[in-house]
């Protein structure tokens, strides 16, 4: 048997709900020490902010997802075209464990003097902005919801 209430709520709470103000600066999520530093760098190259994701952070320069920063380390976006630079100048690609497998994302570490200076990091930006760039291109659309009548 479910119990339901027939009366109106009371208790401290049960007044109309205000809606819910943003929450202050001070109490919004700040980025690693790492995010700040790879978004400080890559503010002349454009509008860049971080989101979080998975315990990380997505880095987005003017909306288009080019970098993650985890555990402390920024990773680039790659593509084909782009990844072979990367291993070259000895970046190694961004990898995790899921359900007892390694899964490897095109993301890698730029060379340790790219992070320098915001013009040491920009031949590298560029990169993944293609990267990131060809795989909006190549990304199916995203679906509409479903229409309800």
């Amino acid at each position: 048997m479910v119990a339901t209430r027939t009366g109106p709520r009371t208790g401290p709470h049960s007044g109309p709900r205000a809606p819910r103000a943003a929450a202050p600066a001070a109490a919004r999520p700040v980025p690693s020490e790492a995010t700040a530093h790879l978004l400080e760098l890559l503010q002349p190259l454009g509008r860049a902010e971080a989101r979080r994701m998975f315990g990380a952070h997505g880095v987005y320069l003017d909306g288009l997802f080019v970098a993650l920063v985890v555990a402390e380390q920024a990773y680039l976006k790659a593509g084909e075209a782009s990844r072979e630079a990367f291993r070259s100048a000895g970046g190694v690609p961004f990898r995790y464990e899921a359900r007892g497998r390694t899964q490897q994302l095109d993301f890698w570490t730029p060379p340790a003097e790219a992070l320098e200076s915001p013009a040491a990091l920009a031949p590298w930006v560029r990169l993944a902005l293609a990267a990131a760039l060809q795989a909006a291109r190549t990304k199916p659309p995203r679906r509409a919801p479903p229409r309800t009548r």
